[in-house]
């Protein structure tokens, strides 16, 4: 298994934690599926359906959340509250006011909310407690603050960090862009945003597009800047940086899967192969991209990031 976006965060390397400490933290946010009066629920799943809610593979930690909602649109709570609304006007006289519509539109939510359809959400996380590293595999940081939340509520003096670095990935991206000179161990793809910073926010992007540096120069010169890149890391790993240091699109290459012989295994070696392949690959290419950004920025550090 392969994450396919990083949301990537920073913990004390090595974190002296285990997986059963960590399993205690985790077991009163366990998930339990929504009730017929409730409209969301939020738990903690075992990631390959044993009980065991913490994932181990060679000393890497994997979980999964699961997030259940019911899908109840309010288009369908309005309709029938109008329906019922106008049948309390035809017995009473006179059209209902603010109170009883709203008192009309709960007392319909609540019937119509047992019969809801729902959808489960699972979002993956990485604990690398041997080099540091919390990862999300979430397209945004708002549903990976839905993790963070949960394990600063279970876990006491959680020792997370923001990743900081000393160079923002903006003006990195833009002077690679730029000099077209990619840092050592990566080379640059196809595909690039580049955005100005004034009041227009003229934006271009190129899919799939060899990136002519003459014209991408112009662009810069004219006072863009990259927000987003793609890259491929040491031929094996190819994927999108972010302005705000997510990491996207992330894609094994051809070289990966040869090195993993998965035909004689079951499914239960296949998927911890793959994760320990992933979790190595992974935790050594996020080294070598952080060092291309200047390197990490303490909290503790007073100094603020440089702009270039």
């Amino acid at each position: 298994m392969w994450f396919k976006n990083l949301q990537i965060y920073r913990l004390p390397a090595p974190w002296s934690i285990t997986a059963d400490q960590l399993e205690s933290h985790l077991a009163s946010q366990a998930f339990t599926p929504c009730t017929s009066l409730e409209l969301q629920s939020q738990g903690w799943v075992s990631p390959r359906g044993n009980e065991r809610l913490v994932h181990v593979v060679n000393r890497q930690f994997l979980l999964q959340l699961n997030t259940e909602k019911k899908l109840l649109p309010s288009t369908v709570v309005n309709q029938v509250a109008k329906a019922r609304a106008a049948e309390l006007e035809e017995q009473q006289g006179f059209p209902p006011g603010r109170k009883q519509t709203k008192e009309l539109k709960e007392q319909v939510a609540d019937e119509l909310l047992p019969r809801a359809f729902s959808i489960v959400r699972s979002t993956f996380t990485w604990i690398d407690p041997v080099n540091g590293w919390l990862v999300v595999d979430a397209g945004s940081s708002g549903k990976a603050e839905e993790i963070l939340k949960l394990l600063l509520k279970a876990i006491p003096k959680f020792p997370l960090e923001t990743l900081r670095t000393v160079r923002s990935p903006l003006s990195c991206m833009t002077d690679w862009l730029a000099s077209d000179e990619a840092p050592s161990g990566f080379t640059v793809d196809q595909d690039t945003e580049l955005r100005a910073s004034g009041d227009s926010k003229a934006t271009v992007r190129f899919v799939r597009h060899t990136l002519d540096p003459d014209d991408v120069r112009r662009h810069i010169e004219s006072g863009k800047q990259c927000t987003r890149l793609a890259l491929t890391w040491n031929d094996r790993v190819s994927f999108t940086l972010t302005e705000n240091l997510s990491v996207k699109k992330i894609t094994p290459l051809d070289v990966l899967k040869e090195d993993s012989d998965v035909t004689s295994m079951n499914d239960d070696e296949r998927f911890d192969g793959d994760f320990m392949l992933m979790t190595g690959e992974l935790s050594k290419m996020l080294v070598d991209l952080i060092e291309a950004l200047g390197g990490q920025l303490r909290e503790n550090d007073g100094s603020a990031a440089m702009a270039a």
